[in-house]
């Protein structure tokens, strides 16, 4: 194991790397991309300990540790363990899901705008999602179900209509906001044809919440998170490769089409686990991995620092929404479109000045 600076052949890239050997393999690791993902990692859940303790009946960050530690006493046991963590706990994993996710399609398509929030991946999920509350009022499994079938299906028709030869990142991105329009007019039709208090509801649960997080969804969370996440960081490592263009990535030995094929439905399983459990939360998955990618200074998106970024940012909103910024509590989707929209704005701005 050494530590060198740069690339091969003395090259000084002014990125300082580790390189582990074992054997005839050696994998380079960027100490500045890690670092920043540790430090992401360290303020998420720092972020989440001060939502443990704050509230109506605050709790000194000694208690709250005795708490999770098992050492507190039953009020303080109850409020911190069973009322509060669930939530912190799924906002910690669904920014993380979310932020993943929009690295992958940010890669994808080589575009910092190519989210699933964009190309309507989301709003498929919603409305299956959607479709499922309003003709069954089934629980949690079956929002779930629903919301990764209207997912893989907005995907299918996305990537189908994109098709030209190949999917290029920007056909992708252009037909995927063409169809999120046409399904934000769907989810908007079948609120106002459905019942009154299935309405409300609906529209509720659309705002994107966290505010009905329970034990009961952290277990189905868990499972889904414990098949997704390994297939996500065996696809992640080709992402670089892709983004070298198509060509590239076939001369070097990859099934080009069937490695974007399992990272879109990769992708949107993600963003349709969240999607479930807490409605859509928008614009996570859009600004958390150009954050991150702007804080390691990579050239590329890269998935693990996108993760952290995205639990630190949706904790961090969530917390803003119980406590700073009104005093009733809004849905965290609310202050997500807040933030995502201001960054959108100036990623728009920004990139028309560069172009």
């Amino acid at each position: 194991m050494s530590a060198v600076r740069g690339g091969p052949g003395g090259v000084d890239f002014g990125h300082p790397v580790r390189v582990l050997r074992r054997g005839p393999v050696a994998v380079r690791i960027g100490l500045r991309p890690v670092a920043v993902t540790v430090a992401l990692a360290a303020v998420a859940v720092g972020t989440g300990l001060a939502a443990l303790g704050s509230g109506s009946y605050e709790i000194p960050l000694g208690d709250v540790a005795g708490a999770l530690l098992g050492r507190a006493d039953g009020r303080v046991h109850m409020v911190v363990v069973e009322w509060r963590l669930p939530r912190v706990l799924l906002g910690l994993l669904f920014g993380a899901a979310l932020g993943a996710s929009g690295a992958i399609f940010q890669s994808l398509t080589r575009n910092p705008l190519g989210s699933p929030d964009i190309i309507g991946f989301a709003t498929g999920s919603y409305t299956g999602a959607l479709v499922v509350i309003l003709l069954t009022g089934g629980g949690y499994a079956m929002v779930a179900g629903g919301a990764l079938a209207g997912g893989l299906a907005t995907a299918a028709v996305v990537y189908l209509l994109a098709w030209n030869r190949g999917v290029s990142g920007f056909r992708l991105i252009i037909v995927g906001i063409a169809v999120s329009a046409m399904l934000a007019a769907a989810n908007a039709w079948l609120i106002l044809r459905a019942e009154l208090d299935a309405a409300m509801s609906a529209a509720i649960w659309g705002a994107g919440s966290l505010a009905r997080s329970s034990w009961e969804q952290v277990g189905p969370v868990l499972a889904c998170l414990a098949v997704l996440v390994p297939l996500t960081a065996l696809l992640a490592p080709r992402l670089g490769v892709l983004e070298m263009g198509d060509d590239t990535a076939a001369a070097l030995g990859l099934r080009v089409e069937r490695l974007r094929l399992a990272l879109v439905v990769v992708g949107v399983a993600l963003t349709a686990l969240v999607t479930a459990a807490a409605g859509p939360i928008s614009f996570i998955a859009l600004a958390a991995p150009q954050l991150a990618r702007r804080l390691t200074g990579r050239t590329g998106v890269g998935v693990g620092s996108a993760a952290a970024m995205g639990a630190a940012l949706l904790a961090a909103s969530d917390w803003a929404a119980q406590r700073v910024i009104a005093p009733n509590q809004l849905p965290v989707g609310v202050v997500t479109v807040c933030i995502g929209g201001g960054y959108l704005l100036w990623l728009l701005i920004r990139e028309a000045r560069t172009s």
